[in-house]
């Protein structure tokens, strides 16, 4: 099986996350760095419609300045935007595989697609 993580180094979560889809032999695992190599708009849709979550539900608040600028409140067309134009505002990690998406808080979540 291939899981793609999108990954940011900095984060427990992520790290955590990323270590259970190593310790699969199954699994073979692509890592992308978001904030080095940011999913494009349609990505981030196709992302949040398959892991059926809207994009405020992946926003990341903690951190950033999500709250200030209005976007938990703001459309899903305006979340979108500013994540793919400041990607610090993607809440991680995703990780997709053939049988769906998940936003992986807590890590555990990874199992459900795996």
């Amino acid at each position: 099986m291939k899981a793609t993580i999108w990954h940011n180094p900095k984060c427990g979560t992520s790290r955590k996350t990323l270590a259970i889809l190593e310790n699969l032999s199954s699994v073979e695992v692509s890592v992308i760095e978001y904030l080095q190599d940011p999913p494009s708009r349609e990505k981030l849709e196709q992302l949040y419609r398959d892991a059926a979550i809207t994009p405020q539900q992946g926003l990341r608040t903690r951190g950033t300045d999500a709250v200030e600028r209005g976007l938990p409140d703001a459309d899903a067309d305006t979340v979108i935007a500013a994540m793919a134009a400041d990607p610090i505002l993607i809440e991680r990690p995703l990780v997709e595989t053939d049988k769906g998406v998940r936003l992986c808080r807590p890590q555990d979540k990874v199992l459900e697609i795996l």
